[in-house]
């Protein structure tokens, strides 16, 4: 199977468009935020942060304000990295820490395969969670440089895995067991990227910055902890906040040293959240803000979707700008082929270029017309344009009641982001298309 893969590497090699010189072609950071709220950095509405840097991006490149990711983060990274709804890409749930053969299929094409392919020099840094065998592994999906840990979560100061046992040490260079204890894993993320970029020598490069940021546990800078205090934020905000704001510093100091090596103008850089922020015990049943969305991290709500999202590329793309036309972590991957020339695999991917979008604010978005579903355990949900229908819904944020009669819950989003009301009786032949445009996605993912 992997020899089936080289080769088929090797062909997209020989069929990428032109090979620009290297110094022409963008370089390009994929930052992945981990459990973030829909509403969470102040260019999204966030009243109570301090996320200066995040919103320099936004400042700097194309804000999305109605963007959508999977619920759960084994899903959302695999869509992304494929160009797959999760289904397709053969993860529709988390990949389990205590069965090590759960993860994603290693014949899966990737966005770092894709890379390869054209030249670039491509690295994973932060959280994996993909897969725990080694072919499942990043380097084995296509990442020449690999460092973070491979399981959901860990804590940032032990590198220990805790939370589903049996407890045990989780990170990993190129799929070597290493050990910095004590020391907080953000920062080791920022000093293998560093090392990352200033190896690339002048090569394109391409780097999945999966920080796992704000997800549990809670450990935000002390200076964080005591701003948020003294401001007087409720608990368990005031931790959340820390962490975000954490975050932040981060993605400031990975911002300045991609500036101080010369590479800030042409490089493209994305940033988006996983999903959404999380209710879960072990996150202190909360903390992250959804704004006026229904739902939560685990549940096809707009808050355990929709997620903040902005790209930014200095030297090409529109600065300070929003575009409120759908779109979908899919797309990321035709969008990176285009801006890079990359041609894309022969396989239809479930995702569309956002370059029209991103270049004209009035271009049209094609899962708007042409409809976008999720499912995630039992629960299904069928969008096209504005309307969205739930089948078995289920809301993690606990923001309103749901009964029998909500089995099918139809919502007008136009009219009713929050997905307050159910209008599924009083739009029965809207609730039957949307079936159908479920039951024909269905027999798509058996492909």
């Amino acid at each position: 199977m992997k020899l089936l893969k080289i080769s088929f590497c090797a062909l997209f090699l020989l069929g990428t468009v032109g090979f620009l010189n290297a110094q022409e072609r963008p370089n390009v950071i994929l930052i992945y935020s981990d459990d973030q709220g829909a509403i969470d950095l102040n260019c999204y509405g966030a009243k109570d942060l301090e996320t200066p840097n995040i919103d320099g991006l936004a400042k700097n490149g194309v804000r999305f304000t109605q963007f959508y990711a999977s619920p759960v983060c084994s899903p959302s990274r695999a869509s992304l990295l494929t160009g797959l709804t999760p289904q397709r890409a053969g993860l529709p749930g988390n990949a389990s820490a205590t069965n090590p053969n759960n993860g994603m299929p290693a014949n899966r094409f990737t966005m770092a395969e894709l890379f390869k392919s054209a030249g670039y020099k491509t690295a994973h840094i932060g959280k994996w969670h993909l897969g725990y065998t080694p072919e499942m592994s990043p380097n084995a999906q296509g990442f020449d440089h690999s460092f973070g840990h491979i399981s959901g979560c860990i804590d940032n100061y032990s590198h220990f895995f805790y939370w589903n046992g049996p407890n045990r040490h989780d990170l990993y260079r190129n799929g070597e067991e290493v050990y910095y204890p004590g020391q907080f894993f953000p920062d080791l993320m920022l000093k293998e990227a560093d090392q990352f970029m200033k190896e690339a020598d002048k090569s394109p490069f391409f780097m999945y910055f999966a920080i796992n940021l704000p997800h549990y546990p809670y450990q935000g800078d002390p200076k964080w902890l005591e701003y948020y205090q003294k401001k007087g934020l409720a608990y368990p905000r005031d931790l959340y906040a820390a962490f975000m704001s954490t975050l932040d510093d981060k993605i400031g100091v990975l911002l300045k040293q991609v500036k101080d090596q010369g590479l800030a103008e042409n490089t493209i850089i994305i940033f988006q959240s996983d999903n959404g922020y999380s209710t879960e015990e072990r996150a202190h049943f909360g903390g992250g803000n959804a704004g006026i969305y229904r739902g939560a991290k685990a549940c096809l709500f707009e808050g355990g979707i929709r997620v903040p999202s902005i790209i930014s590329w200095p030297a090409q793309i529109p600065k300070g700008e929003v575009r409120d036309q759908m779109a979908v972590n899919t797309d990321w991957f035709p969008t990176l082929a285009e801006y890079c020339k990359i041609q894309l695999p022969d396989k239809k991917l479930d995702g569309n270029s956002l370059v029209t979008i991103i270049n004209k604010k009035e271009a049209v978005s094609f899962h708007e017309e042409e409809g976008y579903c999720w499912a995630f355990r039992k629960s299904w949900v069928a969008r096209k344009g504005k309307w969205k229908l739930h089948a078995n819904p289920e809301d993690t944020s606990k923001k309103g009641v749901l009964t029998e009669a909500d089995n099918f819950f139809l919502a007008n989003l136009e009219n009713d982001p929050g997905e307050t009301t159910n209008v599924a009786s009083s739009h029965p032949e809207i609730v039957a298309d949307l079936k159908k445009q479920y039951q024909a996605w269905e027999v798509h993912n058996k492909r």
